[in-house]
């Protein structure tokens, strides 16, 4: 019997991160998640899918040996709140992109040689507000396009080793940081209804694309963004 693919969860213990491990190991992944503060939680988690949980701090970690790593699914991001660009700290700037764009190029020179050696797939969670922006999310929209920059690089670069790089575009989904905003009944209302489908994801909406992805359903789509937010962009 072969064994089974393994597969790298960098944020395995955040809203979607945990939905993407859970939708790998059910379709045959053995998951390696990484967790920077909730080491219980990421304990939990990897004993329910018979994974890995590894500490990993962000940018200046070392993810360690990744030998047979052949998908890698970058769900992490900095705690953050809304404030507009007129408001917003340069402080606050800095340590988003320091987070999520140097923390992406730190776990992808670490996976590098396995991607090659697997002929593997990288997808980064991206946001939807690339395509349409939503006032009060640049500290969660700028670095996701610096990453979606690096992906279209390494799309460009790495596939002549068979390596695949793409991005799920996420709208509104009630996981993660979503869940810890007080949101008005009048926010929900609105923002409900400037969504085509007129409602806001889940968690699962968002893991089974980035599963998809990472198959080999998706053999021949890398540099690619999959937007995967009810039509918000539209």
């Amino acid at each position: 019997m072969p064994e089974r693919p393994r597969a790298l969860v960098v944020g395995g213990t955040g809203g979607i991160g945990a939905a993407c491990c859970r939708v790998l190991a059910r379709e045959g992944w053995r998951v390696l998640l990484t967790f920077a503060g909730d080491e219980e939680g990421a304990r939990a988690l990897a004993a329910e899918i018979g994974g890995e949980a590894r500490r990993l701090r962000l940018p200046q970690g070392d993810p360690g040996d990744l030998t047979g790593v052949s998908a890698v699914v970058f769900a992490a991001g900095a705690d953050i709140g809304q404030p507009y660009l007129s408001q917003t700290a340069p402080e606050d700037l800095a340590a988003a992109l320091d987070l999520e764009v140097r923390g992406f190029f730190a776990v992808l020179q670490a996976a590098l040689p396995s991607l090659r050696a697997t002929r593997g797939s990288l997808v980064a969670i991206s946001s939807a507000g690339l395509g349409r922006f939503p006032p009060g999310d640049a500290l969660s929209v700028a670095p996701k396009a610096a990453v979606q920059a690096l992906l279209r690089g390494v799309a460009r670069e790495e596939g002549r080793h068979g390596v695949r790089a793409n991005a799920v575009a996420v709208g509104v989904v009630e996981a993660g940081i979503f869940q810890r905003i007080p949101w008005t009944p009048e926010w929900i209302a609105a923002a409900k209804a400037n969504i085509p489908l007129r409602r806001f994801g889940s968690a699962d909406d968002v893991a089974d694309a980035v599963a998809f992805l990472v198959s080999d359903k998706a053999g021949y789509v890398t540099g690619q963004t999959l937007y995967v937010d009810g039509g918000y962009s539209v």
